[in-house]
C-alpha cells in the first residue's frame, strides 16, 4: 500500500532558536546549592505576592486553551535578563497598538496528541484532523500578523515570534487529502489500493443487493413475509421468512430469530459467496484504513518537535495578546527599565498613583464572565475602565520614588496603615515589569530590572521544623543574605520583631548595614524609631511613612516620602471601641516615656506640614488645569490657522463658480432679451420702434445693475485703504473674521498694529481694518436710529452679562469662535434646528462656549434657538447677537 504521489514527505530542519515557556529562574551565576536555593526562595517569594493570582486575572484574557491553562498554572513567562523583560515589553506595547486582536480559532493544544504519536500510538481521525486544523489556523494566524506589519514597524516584535515557524503545509495538505475534516472519513484518494478495495465492495454490494431484494420479493408473493425484507445479521445479509415457510430457502442457513420465533432470517445458499466477498472486502478496506492513519501518524511523529514548537510560539502571541488586553482592562501604562543613570530626575524608581492589580477588580469588576465565555475573539478590546477615562480612586493610588544612591528604604507608620501592601505592590510591580506586563499607574512608570524579587513577608513560623515565628523570620532572611546580588531587591515585613525591642533594634540595623553593600535595594516596615534615625548617618538609606488622619484617626494609605510615621496605637485603640480607661492608662504611660512633650510637638509640626502639602497639591491641580485649558485653545487655534489657506482656496472656487453662474445666467437673460426685441421688430410698427427700443434698454440695464458693486460697498473699500487708527480706538478687524477689537499698540511703519479681543492680542494689518462709526462721527438716518437703538440694547445686555459673569465662579476662557465650536442652523426647518441645537448643547464640555448661527431670515429659527436656550439646563447664560456679529448667539455652557 502506498500514498498517493501527490505528496512528498521533506524532513524539515528545528530553527536553532528555543524558548523556555515555563522557567522562574531569573540568574544562572550562582553554584547548583544556591541556584537551588534561590529557585526555592523565588517561588516562596511568588506565592508571597501573590503572583498566581495576578497570572489567573491574566488567563480571563487569552485566547486559546494552551494559554488559559498556563496562565491559571503560574507558568507565565518571567524574563530572565534586562533584554528578555523589554522584548516582551516590545511584544506587549505592539499588541497593544492593535486596533482588534488577531484570530485564535481553531487553534488546539495537540501537545498530547503529538506525544501519543511520538510514542507509537495510533492516532485517531479525530485527533489527525485536530492536528491539520492548528497547522492551518496558526499559518492564517501569522498571516494576518504579516498583513497587520506592513501597515507599520511597531507590529514587528509580535510578527518577529512567528518568523522562524515551520507550519508544516505540507503534512497539513497531505492530511487535508487523505482525510475529510467535515465527515471524519479517510477519502478514496488517500491510496489506490484502498480506492480499488472500495470499488470492488460497491460492486459487490449491489450484485447481493439485487440478489436479496428478489429472493425477498419471491417469498412475499409466496406469502412467506407480510412483506419483503433485506437485513443485516452477525455481519452478513440476509433475508427474513416466517417459520412456517422456511421451505421456501431449502440449503439456507438461518443466521438469527425473531424474540417471537414467527421469523426467521435466512441466508440464502445463492448469496453465501457473494457474502463472503463482502466480509474479505470490508476487512481489507479496514487494513487499509489503519495503514494510511499509521503512516499519517509517524509523520506527525516525525515532525513532533516542530509542532511543538509551534505550539510554544503561539502560546507566546497569545500571552502577549493577552497582557494586552489585561493592560486595557486596567488602564495600564508601559513601564520604563531605568538604566542606573540620573536621566529621570535622579530617582531609580519613579511611580506615580500606582494601584495593586488584585484590588482593582473590586472596581473593574469581576474576571470570571470572560473565563467562561472564552473565544478566538472573546477579549474586551476596545472597552475603556475607569470614569471619563480618569483613573480610580480605590485602591487608593501610592507613589513609589526612590533615589538612585538610596539602598534601604525604611516604612514605618500605623498598623493597618498600608506598610505591607505598599511593599506587596512594590514586589507585584517589580515582577509584572519583568514579565513584560503594563502596571496600573500614571504616566510612565519607571523601575530597575531585578534579578532576584525575595520577600520575607508573613508568619514564618513552622512546627514540623521547630521553628518559632522570630526564628522562622531570621531563618528565611539568612538564605536570602546568601543569594543575594547587587541587581536583587529585598521585602522584609516587620524587621527585628518578635523579640526583646532593643536586641531587635540592634539587629535589624546590622541585617540593614550589610544589605546596603549587598543589594540594589532593600525596602522593610517597621515600628521601630531608632531605624528611622539611621538616614541622618547615610544618606543611603530613606525613609517612609503612612499617612494618618488626626482628624478622622484613620489610614488614608498613601506613602509620605522622607517623613517618619507614627505608630498611632492609641488613636487606633480609640477608634475600634477599646475600653476607655485602659486607653487612658496608656496615654499616662506614654506622658512619662515621652521626655518634654517632644513627640507631640513633632506631631504638632508633622500635622502642619500636612496641612501645607495638601494646599500646595491643590494649587498644582488648579494651575495643571489652567494649563491645560490654555494648551487645548493654543492647539485648537494653531488647528484653524493650519487649515486657514485650504479653506480660502475652498472660498475662492466657490465664489468663482458662483461667479460663473451668474455669467451664464446674465448671459442666457440678455439673449432672451434680443430675442425677444428682433420678434418683436420684425411685427412692429415704426412709431413701435422706439417704445421697444426702451423697453429692452431698460431691461438691460435692470440686469446690469443687479449684478454690479454697489457704492457703498466702493465706499467701504476706500474707508479701509484710508484708515488712520489711534491708541484705543475700536475697528473691525477682518483677519479676526469681522470682531469688534480695540487698539493697544500705535500702528508700525510695517503697517501693522497690535489689536486686543476679548483676552487675546494680536498683530494684524491696518489695512484690513474698518473703523466703527459713532453718533457724533454721522448725522443720525432713520436707519442709522434703529440701529442706534438696537446696538444701545445690546450694551446694556453685555453690561448686564458682565455683572452676572463677575458673580459667577466658573472662569471662561476668552470666546474665540472656531469651527469645533459652531453650530450652524441656517436654512434648517425649526424642528431639525431644536435637534441639532439641543444635541450640541449636550455634547459641549463644561465651562465651554458655544457659537449658534441662526441668520437673520424671517425669525423662526432664532425665536426657536432663544428659548431652547432659556430653559435648557446645561446653560448658564447666553448672549444675543452683538452689533459685528449679526445673526449670531453665543451661549455658556455650565
Amino acid at each position: 500500500m502506498n500514498l498517493c504521489n501527490f505528496f512528498f514527505f521533506i524532513s524539515p530542519t528545528k530553527p536553532s532558536l528555543t524558548l523556555t515557556t515555563r522557567s522562574f529562574k531569573c540568574s544562572s551565576s550562582p553554584p547548583s546549592h544556591q541556584l537551588k536555593l534561590a529557585d526555592s526562595l523565588q517561588l516562596q517569594t511568588l506565592n508571597i505576592l501573590e503572583w498566581p493570582s495576578v497570572c489567573n486575572q491574566l488567563s480571563a484574557f487569552t485566547s486559546t486553551t494552551m494559554g488559559s491553562s498556563a496562565a491559571r498554572d503560574g507558568q507565565v513567562v518571567i524574563g530572565r535578563s534586562p533584554q528578555e523583560s523589554r522584548r516582551l515589553l516590545d511584544q506587549t506595547s505592539a499588541a497593544f497598538a492593535l486596533h482588534l486582536p488577531p484570530d485564535f480559532s481553531d487553534i488546539e493544544d495537540v501537545s498530547e496528541v503529538v506525544e501519543s504519536a511520538v510514542s507509537g500510538q495510533l492516532l485517531s481521525i479525530r485527533e489527525i484532523c485536530a492536528v491539520k486544523r492548528t497547522l492551518r489556523s496558526a499559518r492564517a494566524l501569522f498571516e494576518e500578523l504579516e498583513k497587520i506589519g506592513e501597515q507599520s514597524e511597531r507590529y514587528y516584535p509580535l510578527l518577529e515570534i512567528l518568523q522562524n515557524c515551520n507550519f508544516l503545509t505540507e503534512l497539513e495538505q497531505k492530511i487535508d487529502y487523505c482525510i475529510d475534516s467535515k465527515f471524519l472519513v479517510i477519502l478514496d484518494r488517500a491510496s489506490e489500493d484502498l480506492e480499488i478495495i472500495r470499488l470492488e465492495r460497491k460492486s459487490n454490494m449491489d450484485d447481493l443487493d439485487a440478489l436479496l431484494k428478489g429472493i425477498s420479493t419471491k417469498i412475499y408473493q409466496a406469502g412467506g413475509i407480510d412483506k419483503p425484507l433485506v437485513t443485516k445479521r452477525r455481519s452478513r445479509m440476509c433475508v427474513g421468512v416466517k417459520a412456517s415457510h422456511k421451505s421456501l430457502l431449502p440449503n439456507g442457513v438461518v443466521l438469527d430469530v425473531s424474540s417471537s420465533g414467527a421469523t426467521y432470517f435466512t441466508e440464502p445458499r445463492d448469496a453465501v459467496d457473494l457474502n463472503n466477498m463482502e466480509v474479505r472486502l470490508s476487512n481489507a478496506e479496514r487494513a487499509e484504513e489503519q495503514a494510511i492513519l499509521g503512516l499519517l501518524t509517524s509523520e506527525i511523529a516525525q515532525s513532533g518537535s516542530d509542532i511543538k514548537y509551534l505550539l510554544d510560539k503561539v502560546l507566546e502571541v497569545d500571552l502577549a495578546i493577552a497582557r494586552a488586553a489585561h493592560a486595557r482592562w486596567m488602564n495600564g501604562k508601559c513601564p520604563v527599565i531605568s538604566s542606573g543613570g540620573f536621566e529621570n530626575d535622579g530617582l531609580s524608581i519613579n511611580i506615580e498613583g500606582i494601584q495593586h492589580p488584585l484590588l482593582l477588580e473590586t472596581s473593574l469588576g469581576s474576571l470570571t464572565g470572560h473565563a467562561t465565555s472564552k473565544s478566538g475573539n472573546s477579549i474586551l478590546w476596545c472597552e475603556e475602565n475607569g470614569v471619563m477615562g480618569q483613573p480610580l480612586t480605590f485602591p487608593i493610588p501610592i507613589d513609589i520614588k526612590v533615589e538612585h544612591e538610596t539602598r534601604v528604604v525604611v516604612i514605618s507608620g500605623p498598623n493597618t496603615g498600608g506598610k505591607t501592601a505598599s511593599m506587596k505592590t512594590l514586589g507585584v510591580a517589580s515582577i509584572m515589569l519583568k514579565a513584560g506586563m503594563f502596571l496600573p499607574a500614571r504616566n510612565h512608570p519607571t523601575l530597575p530590572w531585578f534579578d532576584f524579587i525575595l520577600a520575607d513577608i508573613g508568619d514564618s513560623q513552622s512546627l514540623e521544623q521547630s521553628l518559632s515565628t522570630f526564628s522562622g523570620h531570621l531563618s528565611r532572611i539568612c538564605k536570602m543574605l546568601e543569594v543575594t546580588t547587587k541587581q536583587s531587591l529585598i521585602l522584609i515585613d516587620e524587621i527585628g520583631s518578635g523579640t526583646d525591642p532593643s536586641e531587635g533594634v540592634a539587629l535589624s540595623t546590622s541585617i540593614l548595614e550589610y544589605l546596603k553593600d549587598k543589594v540594589n535595594l532593600a525596602v522593610t516596615t517597621t515600628h521601630y524609631a531608632d531605624l528611622s534615625l539611621l538616614k541622618k548617618k547615610d544618606s543611603q538609606y530613606e525613609n517612609a511613612a503612612m499617612e494618618f488622619s488626626l482628624q478622622t484617626l484613620q489610614p488614608t494609605y498613601r506613602i509620605l516620602w522622607g517623613s517618619t510615621g507614627e505608630s498611632n496605637a492609641l488613636n487606633i485603640a480609640k477608634s475600634i471601641g477599646f475600653d476607655e480607661k485602659v486607653v487612658a492608662r496608656a496615654e499616662t504611660w506614654v506622658r512619662r516615656l515621652m521626655p518634654d512633650k517632644a513627640e507631640k510637638r513633632r506631631g504638632l509640626l508633622y500635622q502642619s506640614l500636612m496641612e501645607e502639602k495638601n494646599r500646595l497639591e491643590v494649587q498644582a491641580n488648579r494651575a495643571e488645569h489652567i494649563y491645560s485649558n490654555v494648551m487645548d485653545l493654543y492647539n485648537e487655534m494653531k488647528e484653524e490657522a493650519n487649515d486657514l489657506p485650504k479653506r480660502e482656496a475652498a472660498l475662492k472656487a466657490k465664489e468663482a463658480q458662483k461667479t460663473r453662474k451668474e455669467i451664464i445666467t446674465v448671459k442666457s437673460q440678455l439673449e432672451t432679451i434680443v430675442k425677444e426685441y428682433e420678434a418683436k421688430i420684425a411685427t412692429a410698427s415704426i412709431d413701435q420702434l422706439n417704445t421697444l427700443l426702451k423697453e429692452s434698454e431698460l431691461a438691460i440695464s435692470s440686469i446690469i445693475e443687479a449684478h454690479c458693486y454697489t457704492e457703498e460697498s466702493s465706499a467701504t473699500e476706500a474707508e479701509a485703504s484710508s484708515l488712520s487708527v489711534k491708541l484705543g480706538d475700536q475697528v473691525i478687524v477682518r483677519e479676526l473674521g469681522n470682531k469688534l477689537a480695540t487698539i493697544v499698540e500705535p500702528p508700525g511703519t510695517d503697517g501693522t498694529t497690535l489689536v486686543q479681543y476679548g483676552k487675546i492680542r494680536v498683530r494684524a494689518n491696518v489695512s484690513g481694518m474698518r473703523a466703527v462709526q459713532s453718533s457724533s462721527d454721522t448725522a443720525p438716518t432713520p436707519n442709522s436710529q434703529s440701529q442706534i437703538k438696537k446696538q444701545g440694547q445690546r450694551i446694556k445686555s453685555l453690561k448686564n452679562l458682565s455683572e452676572v459673569k463677575n458673580s459667577e465662579e466658573i472662569v471662561y476662557g476668552p470666546a474665540v469662535q472656531t469651527s469645533k465650536n459652531t453650530v450652524d442652523l441656517r436654512g434648517m426647518r425649526v424642528e431639525e434646528a431644536s435637534h441639532n441645537l439641543n444635541l450640541a448643547l449636550s455634547t459641549s464640555g463644561p465651562g465651554s462656549v458655544l457659537f449658534i448661527i441662526h441668520g437673520m431670515g424671517t425669525g423662526v429659527v432664532k425665536e426657536s434657538a432663544l428659548q431652547i436656550l432659556k430653559k435648557h439646563p446645561r446653560v448658564l447664560k447666553f448672549e444675543q447677537e452683538s452689533p459685528t456679529n449679526y445673526g449670531c448667539t453665543v451661549a455658556y455652557i455650565k
